[in-house]
């Protein structure tokens, strides 16, 4: 089998199960991982900035490697983990397997926690049901940069067919301890028991919906809503590899029986994850979907006139302001990143930054994991409902008042056969619109794709997809009318009509 088209995206690895996405690839990757790992043993697995941290804790190095191993609900994935452990194994390098499907979040957690020299997480994510991935993270329990990424691609390449094959049988490697399987579900519950305010939750009697969607948050989510002392009525808790026949996302369409449980049970809440659960969805009281964009300056809110947490806060490019004012209302910086959580991450994981986002629901906040997680967004709705003693709506109609109603809307666009994408990006380089909806272009943003700046505030943003003939349409307008008008603004730019 080629190994040309093993390329990392944002989040990984991801091909189709039984075609590139089989155990051959798979065992290839898993070693790469390992070699990257033990080509950096004279920084104890880890890098000049983690010994220092290390020095000031009192902390020694670990003398060995270790990699933690996660996996989500779909078709053959804990079949998929034994099989990376056989090959981490046979480079020497501990391996700690999940017992149990496993989040993202509480990969990246386990990974930072035991100071492991990095993890894996075999997952497509919100992807269909014929896919599989393999994500890597490193010891910062973040999603990996371009550096690291773009080592393990070489190392895949380089790999001859002897390396690839070495192995350790599971068994064998259980036995002499090099291979572990451990359960994760204790010590996250005990990271988010510290991170949130239980108590609140419990004294006011929440009564919830929580949906895993045949994913890795089918031992996760409702338990640990139930340990904060909410009422709770567990949907899609079945394993699924299937998934009910729909991707496992968290958009509103995948949430209408979470919807319809909340109405039908009067429930204050309605949280959901997507199959890994790195992603979140939240429905209102009243069946409301509350978007990403929205869930985010929520949850700021939230810490800092609830909580009385400080810090700035980090969002990617076609993310809402919506976030931004809330942050200016408080007096907080506010940084812009290309798109991609690993941008977020990084900057998370200094811990000069309260709070994390983007605008395809990944949220995380300090001193938590610099990774996106659905179940931490999940229960600080939650908590917020608590403390506010109000529904999201009329948290959110508040919010309108003092900053204005922010309309955002995404869309994306396939390029047809007489649409050329490059010849498309050379023409909004060269001679890009400077009037958009009947208003004036004020600033042209080239971080990532293409975002025009109105001066009112209004924005369009172009992002064309690395991977496919899509470009993806942002906007964000303060009125439907201004808000219809960019998004036919950005169609006619891409059609070339424009």
């Amino acid at each position: 089998m080629a190994t040309s088209n093993i390329k990392f995206g944002t989040s990984g690895w991801r091909a189709v199960i039984a075609e590139e996405f089989n155990l051959n690839n798979l065992r290839r990757v898993s070693h790469a991982a390992a070699e990257h790992v033990n080509e950096h043993k004279e920084y104890g697995f880890k890098g000049e900035e983690y010994l220092l941290n290390l020095k000031k804790l009192g902390k020694q190095p670990p003398k060995t490697g270790t990699i933690i191993i996660g996996y989500d609900t779909r078709y053959l994935s804990e079949d998929f983990a034994r099989n990376v452990a056989e090959a981490i194994a046979a480079e020497s390098i501990t391996a700690v397997v999940s017992n149990i499907e496993a989040p993202t979040p509480v990969v990246a957690w386990e990974v930072m926690r035991t100071n492991a020299s990095g993890g894996v997480m075999l997952t497509a994510s919100h992807n269909p049901p014929q896919y599989n991935g393999f994500k890597w993270t490193p010891y910062w329990g973040g999603p990996a940069i371009g550096e690291i990424t773009n080592d393990l691609e070489a190392r895949v390449q380089s790999l001859t067919n002897a390396e690839v094959e070495k192995h350790i049988p599971f068994e064998h490697g259980v036995s002499a301890g090099i291979i572990r399987v451990e359960d994760f579900h204790a010590n996250y519950r005990k990271q988010l028991a510290s991170l949130l305010d239980f108590s609140a939750i419990k004294k006011a009697g929440l009564k919830i919906a929580a949906d895993s969607v045949h994913g890795a948050a089918r031992t996760y989510l409702r338990p640990i809503l139930e340990e904060a002392g909410a009422s709770v009525i567990g949907l899609r808790e079945e394993r699924d590899v299937l998934f009910g026949g729909h991707s496992p996302d968290t958009d509103e369409e995948n949430l209408a029986g979470l919807k319809a449980a909340v109405l039908k049970n009067k429930l204050h809440l309605g949280l959901a994850c997507d199959g890994d659960a790195d992603r979140y969805g939240v429905i209102d009281s009243d069946g409301t979907w509350i978007a990403p964009n929205l869930v985010l300056g929520l949850a700021l809110e939230h810490l800092v006139k609830n909580r009385g947490m400080k810090g700035k806060v980090a969002r990617s490019i076609m993310t809402s302001h919506f976030v931004d004012a809330v942050a200016k209302h408080y007096g907080l910086e506010v940084r812009e990143t290309p798109v991609g959580f690993k941008h977020i991450g990084n900057l998370l994981r200094t811990g000069q930054y309260l709070i994390g986002g983007e605008e395809s629901a990944g949220m995380s906040i300090m001193n938590h994991v610099p990774e996106k997680d659905g179940i931490l967004a999940c229960l600080l709705m939650a908590e917020m409902v608590a403390y506010e003693r109000k529904p999201l709506r009329k948290i959110l109609a508040e919010l309108d008042k003092r900053h204005g109603k922010f309309i955002t809307c995404r869309t994306n666009l396939r390029l047809d056969g007489s649409l050329n994408m490059e010849a498309l990006v050379e023409r909004l380089k060269v001679s890009p619109p400077l009037n958009l909806a009947g208003s004036s272009v004020w600033r042209i943003d080239h971080t990532d794709g293409f975002k025009f700046i109105m001066k009112d505030g209004s924005w369009l943003g172009l992002r064309p997809s690395g991977t496919e003939p899509v470009v993806r349409v942002y906007t964000e307008a303060f009125s439907p009318k201004n808000s219809a008008a960019l998004n036919e603004a950005g169609r006619k730019i891409i059609s070339g009509k424009f």
